[in-house]
């Protein structure tokens, strides 16, 4: 699916740089950073929700715990 990026000229420097240094395009570089997100944000939600599951699981063997 096509987008149109706008991106602020300090910002489009950089990225044209890195993607110089890589030796890929602008293209592939953001390609790579909106993957990196997803991937973090995702394991982001994955962790919180495992947190949550443990803290409902043992919630009393956590509160016995606090108390020693």
């Amino acid at each position: 699916m096509a987008m149109t990026l706008r991106l602020p000229e300090d910002l489009n420097a950089q990225l044209s740089h890195l993607a110089d240094e890589r030796h890929v395009s602008k293209h592939q570089l953001v390609l790579q950073a909106a993957e990196l997100l997803v991937m973090r944000e995702t394991r982001r939600a994955e962790i919180s929700a495992g947190l949550d599951r443990i803290l409902d699981t043992d919630a009393d063997l956590l509160k016995r715990l606090a108390e020693v």
